[in-house]
């Protein structure tokens, strides 16, 4: 871990976001004492729910929810009702 005061981080900040990409953190330090902190981003993990997470759970699904949506079929259907 690096520190480096806020005059040092601005004069140098491509060369410390390269240590960044390294995996290693800088401390960025206002009068020796530490403000913030650079790390590299990490993108969020999805959250993948498991089988069987709804079991027991109160939920419910429309009676007609796999009934056929006839709007959404006329369009793709031409006038004489063939498919496009």
């Amino acid at each position: 871990m690096q520190i480096v005061n806020i005059h040092e981080a601005k004069t140098h900040l491509s060369r410390l976001l390269e240590i960044v990409e390294r995996g290693e953190e800088v401390v960025i330090a206002r009068a020796g004492q530490p403000v913030a902190t650079l790390v590299a981003y990490r993108p969020p993990r999805r959250k993948i729910a498991p089988p069987g997470s709804m079991k027991g759970r109160d939920w419910q699904m429309a009676d007609d929810f796999d009934a056929p949506i006839d709007a959404l079929f006329s369009v793709f259907q031409d006038e004489d009702g063939a498919q496009r």
